[in-house]
């Protein structure tokens, strides 16, 4: 652990908060930069944390003792925050959580090198002027649905991934279309084997093989997950809510959904949670580097990826609004029917959720 004392100085009026010592820390895998001022004093200390874990984090708080008064520390939400903010808490600190887009807007233009000193100080003084733009600390069970959603994600996209190989190599050498899900049914599969027999050189039967091996390792972790995520969904309030008011919405929808648009007070208006989706329509690009009218695809992309899923499902003539979806798919094609509905879930979701409060987020017995 590195550290020096900066010399003794005043606060201005900006910097005065109704707090003992405001800081502001910078996150990073190998240290922890860390810049904080005793307010009382006018005491700025400055230094690192290394190596950047929760032992060295916890040794290092020690130093704040209850009767030094309120500390109050900010951190960007990059990788890592997690773990710091949880330290933070269990050793009385008040955790701020940064928006890390708006943060650097509110830095200015470089004039010189950033460095993990000037981010940990831009930091301290946001906080101290009341600037910070802070994001939402979710409570310990939603991280983890959260965690699990992400994971589930991740290994749907690693599925289709490999049936997409399969595909590949099965075109590359010449054979016949295997057709949407085949890889999915018995008779799809002995196809195929039939097809790596007669068709496929020895390389292209070794790549199938081991797409299907993977594929079947993929189908066995994605079952325990999805069981997991289901166990969540029946726990959380919101979600449960969730699943039974919107039509299309299942229960992982619902988790997602809620565990990233609850809370109360959360959002001004539902615009505010479709941009956090991701699935508003970008007017401005820097540099005119992309045309304008495409989606700004920020946020989770597990979110984004379910609620579309379940815009998708009012092409039935049995959902609620599935004239509207036929309208738009008319007037222009599925794809946009189908984000304009999922716009419209999240929409509903924020005003289902901000009608439940905080009591969205209550974690029940199963």
């Amino acid at each position: 652990m590195v550290a020096y004392r900066a010399p003794a100085r005043v606060p201005s009026e900006r910097e005065e908060v109704p707090v003992s010592i405001v800081g502001g820390l910078d996150i990073h895998r190998q240290q922890l930069t860390y810049d904080y001022l005793d307010v009382d004093t006018g005491q700025l200390w400055r230094g690192q944390i290394a190596p950047a874990d929760r032992e060295h984090l916890a040794a290092w708080l020690a130093r704040f003792a209850p009767a030094d008064g309120p500390v109050e520390l900010a951190m960007e939400a990059c990788t890592g925050w997690r773990y710091v903010a949880e330290e933070l808490a269990r050793a009385g600190v008040v955790a701020h959580l940064a928006e890390p887009a708006e943060t650097a807007v509110l830095r200015g233009p470089k004039r010189r090198a950033k460095t993990d000193k000037a981010d940990a100080r831009l930091l301290r003084e946001l906080l101290g002027a009341r600037r910070l733009p802070e994001c939402w600390i979710p409570p310990a069970h939603v991280l983890e649905c959260r965690a699990l959603l992400g994971l589930f994600h991740g290994l749907r996209t690693e599925h289709t991934a490999w049936v997409q190989r399969v595909h590949a190599v099965c075109f590359h050498q010449g054979t016949p279309a295997l057709g949407v899900g085949a890889l999915s049914t018995a008779e799809g599969l002995a196809r195929l084997e039939e097809l790596c027999q007669r068709q496929l050189s020895p390389a292209g039967r070794l790549q199938v093989q081991t797409a299907l091996a993977m594929l079947a390792a993929l189908d066995a972790q994605l079952d325990v997950v999805r069981r997991q995520l289901l166990v969540c969904s029946r726990r959380l309030v919101g979600a449960r809510v969730l699943h039974q008011r919107l039509y299309g919405v299942g229960p992982v929808t619902a988790l997602a959904l809620c565990s990233w648009l609850a809370g109360g007070g959360r959002f001004r208006s539902a615009r505010k949670a479709v941009r956090l989706v991701g699935l508003d329509v970008t007017v401005y690009a820097s540099a005119g580097k992309r045309s304008p009218g495409r989606l700004s695809r920020q946020g989770p992309p597990v979110l984004r990826w379910l609620v579309y899923e379940a815009g998708m499902t009012h092409a039935r003539k049995l959902a609620p609004d599935h004239d509207y979806y036929a309208t738009v798919a008319d007037r222009i094609d599925g794809k946009r029917a189908a984000l304009s509905q999922a716009r419209k879930l999240v929409r509903r979701a924020v005003h289902i959720l901000d009608e439940l409060g905080d009591q969205a987020l209550v974690w029940t017995q199963p």
